[in-house]
């Protein structure tokens, strides 16, 4: 079996054009104000280890335990601050990559959206 048997297809698709479906949040993550959060599931392995996709999330501030991934901002800008580490200033064209298993705190200052791959 080639490594080709368990890639997606190729496909394209407009990351800041495309529609969203409203996400839960867990109201125990939300520090202040409203935010809510929408996404779409682009591609996901078959074991579940890894996704890749679009997610959204309007101004406020919330909590997180991050998963190991790397994404893109495409437009929007947030604030995102790791428990014990750095202080991470996000905006259209940056590229962020988060540990599995850090603590953080994300005040979005304008409807952040990004693609993203987590594994």
């Amino acid at each position: 079996m080639s490594t080709l048997d368990h890639a997606p297809a190729p496909f394209v698709v407009s990351v800041p054009d495309a529609e969203l479906e409203v996400e839960d949040l867990d109201p125990g993550q939300i520090v202040s104000g409203a935010p809510v959060v929408t996404g779409k599931v682009l591609w996901e392995s078959a074991d579940g280890k890894q996704v890749r996709g679009i997610w959204q999330i309007t101004p406020g501030v919330v909590t997180d335990v991050e998963a190991d991934e790397l994404f893109v901002v495409v437009s929007g800008r947030a604030t995102i601050e790791i428990e014990g580490g750095e202080t991470l200033e996000v905006g259209p064209g940056s590229a962020c990559v988060l540990r599995e298993g850090d603590r953080t705190t994300w005040t979005v200052h304008e409807t952040l959206r990004k693609a993203y791959h987590i594994s």
